[in-house]
C-alpha cells in the first residue's frame, strides 16, 4: 500500500513539473516572449493543476468511480471531471484577477478569462484522468496475470500432490498377507518385509512434499517393492537391474518409476501362469535421463490410456517438464512390453 502511494505522489509531482518544463521548453525553442507575469501564470497553473487533480482523485474515490468502470458510471465520471474543470477555471481566473497576473494592456473580464481557461486547461485535466485510469488498468491487468500464475501454480501443486499420494491398496493387502504367511515359517524374513513395507509407505508420504528426488532413493523404493512382491510371486518373478551409476544422483519425479513397476506386475507378470521378467533400466542418452521398465507380456491394444498409471505419469511429466519430457508405452519385441520415460537433464 505504501509503495502504491509513493508511486502516485512521484507521478503526480513529476507529471506537473514535466508539464511546466515542457511549456518553458516550447516557449524558448519557438522564440516567443515570456514575461515575469507569464512565469507567475505558469506557476499558478501548475499549483492549481496539482491541487485540483488531487481533488479530482478524491472525488473519484469518494463516488466509487475507480477502474474498472461498470454499468453507466462513465457518465458520473464525466460529470465529476467537468465540474472540477469548471471550478478550477473559476478559481484560477479569480486568483489571476486578484493578484494582477495579467497584461494590463489587454484587460478582459473574469467571465471571459474563466471561459478561456476552461477551454485551454480542460484537455490537460482530461489527459490527467486518462493517464490515471490507464495506470490503474495496467495495474489491474498485471495483478490479474500474477493471480492467474499463482492460481495455475497452486493447481499444479495440488494436482501433483493428488497424483503422488496414490498407493495401490491391493499392493498393501497383498504385502500384508505375504508377511503374515512368513511370520511362522520365516520370522527373520517377515521382519525384513515389514521394514521394506514401512520404507515404501514412508517414501510415499514424503513424496507429497517433494517435486523431485534422487534416482538412488527411487531405486531403493523399487527394490523394497519388488522384494515384497517376490514373496508373493516366488519363482514366477525374475528381476534384472541395468542401472548406470552416473544416473543415481539425477533428480527424478518421486514414485513415478514405482508406478510403472507396479503396472508391469499387475498387467504383465500376474497374468502369466509361468510368470516372467521385469527389467529396470536407467541411463543418460541424447541429453535426457532415460528410465524404462520392461516386462514379459503383450500390449493389448487398444490399451486403457485412462488407467491411473499411464494417466498419472503423463500428467506429471506435462506439469513438470511440458513438451520436453517423453512417455512411451509399447511392445518393443515379441512378448516384451516397455514403459519408457525420458526427462531433460
Amino acid at each position: 500500500m505504501k509503495n502504491r502511494s509513493l508511486v502516485y505522489w512521484c507521478c503526480q509531482i513529476g507529471g506537473w513539473l514535466a508539464y511546466g518544463l515542457s511549456i518553458l521548453l516550447y516557449t524558448f525553442t519557438s522564440n516567443q516572449p515570456f514575461s515575469t507575469i507569464m512565469y507567475g501564470r505558469l506557476a499558478t497553473g501548475i499549483c492549481f493543476g496539482f491541487l485540483f487533480t488531487q481533488l479530482l482523485r478524491t472525488l473519484i474515490i469518494k463516488f466509487k468511480l475507480p477502474p474498472p468502470m461498470l454499468n453507466k458510471k462513465w457518465w458520473a465520471l464525466l460529470a465529476v471531471v467537468l465540474s472540477t474543470a469548471i471550478l478550477y477555471s473559476i478559481v484560477n481566473s479569480v486568483f489571476v484577477e486578484l493578484t494582477h497576473l495579467y497584461n494590463p494592456e489587454i484587460k478582459v473580464s473574469v467571465s471571459r478569462r474563466t471561459l478561456y481557461t476552461f477551454l485551454s486547461d480542460t484537455p490537460v485535466l482530461l489527459a490527467w484522468v486518462s493517464f490515471y485510469y490507464l495506470w490503474h488498468y495496467i495495474e489491474i491487468n498485471t495483478k490479474s496475470n500474477l493471480d492467474k500464475v499463482r492460481l495455475e501454480s497452486l493447481v499444479k501443486d495440488l494436482e501433483l500432490k493428488t497424483i503422488k499420494s496414490h498407493i495401490n491398496p491391493h499392493f498393501i493387502f497383498n504385502a500384508l498377507n505375504s508377511i503374515r504367511a512368513l511370520v511362522d515359517e520365516n520370522p527373520e524374513r517377515a521382519r525384513t518385509a515389514i521394514t521394506q513395507l514401512s520404507n515404501i509407505l514412508r517414501s510415499s508420504m514424503q513424496a507429497e512434499t517433494l517435486e523431485l528426488a534422487p534416482m538412488s532413493r527411487e531405486l531403493g523404493i523399487i527394490k523394497d517393492y519388488l522384494a515384497l512382491e517376490k514373496i508373493r510371486f516366488e519363482e514366477r518373478l525374475n528381476v534384472v537391474y541395468d542401472i548406470d551409476n552416473d544416473t543415481l544422483r539425477s533428480p527424478v519425479p518421486p514414485m513415478m518409476l514405482q508406478t510403472l513397476v507396479e503396472n508391469a506386475l499387475k498387467h504383465g507378470i500376474s497374468k502369466l501362469k509361468e510368470g516372467g521378467d521385469i527389467k529396470i533400466v536407467s541411463l543418460f542418452a541424447n541429453n535426457h535421463h532415460e528410465m524404462s521398465v520392461q516386462n514379459t507380456g503383450h500390449l493389448i491394444e487398444p490399451f486403457n490410456e485412462e488407467g491411473f498409471g499411464i494417466a498419472s505419469t503423463q500428467s506429471r511429466l506435462n506439469l513438470l517438464y511440458g513438451k520436453e519430457a517423453i512417455f512411451q508405452l509399447k511392445e518393443i519385441k515379441d512378448n516384451v512390453v516397455e514403459a519408457k520415460i525420458c526427462i531433460p537433464i
